[in-house]
């Protein structure tokens, strides 16, 4: 069995308005077995499409290798927009060494609310995926059964999913994203406003439909 730890602990810088909150990166990136266009950093992976997204959203252009200078370019993107990281899964264990969420057992969840508290400007958690099973949100949801007095509200039930939850006297948001993974990209494809943008502009792909999905969340303005 694998314990699938997380390599990286929280990143949350000070004044930081929206959490990224993911599961676990892939067991790579526990090993230190990097491949040359990962980054050593929160959503690295040079499999997954995060980085990509936040590049159409923000305008910018990052490396894709094991530099410092990549590291450092996604630290400076995420304070300059109030943006921080916090995946929900502290570690796991794992009867195959793979990067999938359904092989996650045993998890040790970060405790969010106490993170919450010890940063009181954060208002919106942003889910890199929802519900289904051992995702974020189904995650965080799990982890809020620890929290009856937490109401967990609906806001819009259509992805993205939006929820709130008060908490001291402060309303939190939550955002469950399309996940910005290649696996997920059959989803995507089967989207009627996928389907949409794509019969308006041929030339649209995955990744520019989430660049529209994120920005209105991700955006600083």
């Amino acid at each position: 069995m694998f314990k699938h730890q997380h390599p990286y602990p929280p990143f949350i810088p000070e004044g930081t308005k929206k959490l990224i909150v993911g599961t676990l990166p892939p067991p790579r990136f526990t090993t230190g077995e990097l491949k040359p266009d990962d980054v050593d950093f929160c959503y690295g992976s040079r499999d997954g499409q995060l980085w990509k997204i936040l590049e159409g959203i923000f305008k910018v252009s990052l490396l894709y290798d094991n530099s410092d200078e990549a590291i450092n370019q996604r630290i400076q993107l995420l304070r300059k927009h109030n943006l921080g990281v916090c995946d929900m899964v502290e570690y796991a264990y794992r009867e195959e060494i793979n990067a999938s969420d359904l092989g996650i057992q045993d998890p040790v969840l970060r405790p969010m609310i106490s993170i919450l508290k010890a940063h009181p400007s954060i208002e919106t958690l942003l889910f890199t995926g929802g519900n289904s099973k051992n995702g974020p949100e189904y995650f965080f949801r799990r982890y809020l059964l620890e929290y009856p007095e937490i109401e967990f509200v609906c806001i819009n039930d259509e992805v993205p999913r939006i929820h709130q939850f008060e908490l001291e006297s402060r309303t939190i948001k939550t955002v469950s994203l399309t996940a910005p993974s290649g696996a997920a990209n059959r989803a995507v494809g089967s989207m009627k406003l996928y389907k949409k943008f794509k019969k308006e502009n041929p030339e649209l792909n995955t990744i520019d439909f989430r660049v529209r999905q994120y920005a209105p969340f991700f955006s600083s303005k």
